[in-house]
């Protein structure tokens, strides 16, 4: 779908955001999207072409635009992309740019600095270079990162420790002055999304249906099954504990196939769920959540967990300990320590009325320090102050009716 040339007089103010690829869109801006739509802004999303693009495009009732990117280094399709993230932006001539993931941002920023977009925003959910192998490509990620940052006019980091480790990485220049909206996160977390999904499952039937036994311990994973979200130490740490009644349920794809033989190793200890539209009936029927992972830049699924009242061990990476509060929400671990997850796990198992009380908390946590809608309300405030900043002259503006 494409837009009109843009109108003059009472024209709303025009906000596009990009992602990279339309499943990021689906997931990343679900709400954000209509609530600045219904707030009186003009809403685009560009990405790249896919069928969640549509479900956004009916969801939040916004205009999508369908952009090619890669999500690796590729310098001639970025070249292109380049090209055609120009092109866009000279037709729409917005107001705000909104970018995160990696090329997008980039890309974005880039084409939005070219055609003088009064107000770019980046939106930095984390830090590729943090798990990167080698020297070179290190490099490589931290002068795009760099100059993601120098074009854009502000930037939002989705955690403190992430915006932390950024600075120690001397990503940001002296006059940079990265944000953090509240207490973190891009998006928040929606209970009138989840709860009424969490009611309607039935716990039993579900585990039932997973073949585990009352007693068993549900140690469940959501998301891609990959060495940079420690599933490897997962693997490791529960095959350091024969001796409990345990049971590894692992929701999402295999990209990594470096994790098949462990996997395999663990016979029928492991539920595999490789597809799944029903995310709320695996959390119901967990005891506890287990992201073992090397990087994040706020985890979502420890949130959308603490909403069904359960408690996570996570790791003290960046982003990830922003997630859990340490004996309070679960428990936090040193990345790659199998022997310490593997103690977590034992502990949530000796036990289960402590493990409960820390699912309590965290949801209570969850419903007072990740409001979406403190997150947009952010966003909406930083947009505004550099339009004003740049004397942006529009006759509407949103959320405060005519313009003096």
């Amino acid at each position: 779908m494409t837009s009109s040339p843009r109108p003059g007089g009472d024209a709303p103010v025009r906000l596009l955001y990009g992602i990279t690829v339309a499943g990021s869109a689906e997931t990343l801006l679900r709400g954000q999207l209509g609530w600045f739509r219904s707030r009186g802004w003009d809403v685009h999303v560009a990405t790249s072409p896919g069928p969640l693009l549509d479900v956004v495009r009916d969801r939040e009732e916004v205009v999508v635009h369908r952009l090619p990117m890669e999500r690796e280094m590729a310098p001639a399709h970025d070249l292109r992309a380049l090209a055609r993230w120009t092109g866009l932006l000279r037709r729409l001539r917005p107001d705000v740019v909104n970018v995160g993931t990696p090329k997008a941002a980039l890309l974005g920023c880039l084409a939005a600095w070219l055609t003088r977009v009064p107000a770019r925003v980046y939106v930095m959910r984390g830090l590729r270079l943090e798990a990167a192998g080698s020297r070179p490509t290190r490099v490589v990620l931290w002068l795009a990162e760099r100059l993601t940052i120098a074009l854009a006019t502000d930037v939002v980091c989705v955690s403190h420790s992430l915006r932390d480790e950024a600075v120690a990485r001397r990503l940001f220049g002296r006059t940079d002055h990265p944000l953090v909206l509240g207490k973190g996160s891009s998006n928040g977390v929606d209970p009138d999304r989840w709860d009424p999904d969490l009611a309607a499952v039935d716990r039993e039937a579900v585990r039932q249906g997973w073949r585990v036994g009352p007693a068993e311990l549900v140690v469940g994973f959501v998301g891609r099954l990959t060495l940079d979200k420690g599933v490897d130490t997962l693997l490791a740490a529960v095959a350091e504990l024969p001796d409990l009644p345990l049971r590894l349920l692992l929701v999402g794809s295999l990209d990594d196939p470096l994790l098949e033989p462990a996997i395999r190793a663990l016979g029928d200890r492991v539920v595999r769920i490789e597809e799944t539209d029903d995310v709320a009936s695996a959390y119901a029927g967990m005891d506890v959540l287990c992201l073992p992972t090397r990087r994040e830049g706020l985890p979502n699924v420890v949130l959308e967990a603490a909403l069904a009242e359960l408690p996570a061990i996570t790791t003290t990476a960046t982003g990830a300990r922003d997630a859990v509060v340490d004996g309070v929400t679960g428990w936090l671990v040193p990345p790659g320590d199998a022997g310490a997850l593997s103690a977590a796990i034992r502990a949530c198992a000796a036990s289960p009325d402590r493990a409960r009380e820390l699912g309590r908390a965290a949801r209570a946590r969850a419903l007072a320090d990740f409001d979406p809608q403190t997150i947009w309300r952010g966003l909406e405030s930083v947009y505004l102050a550099r339009l004003e900043a740049a004397h942006r002259p529009h006759g509407r503006w949103p959320g405060r009716g005519p313009a003096a």
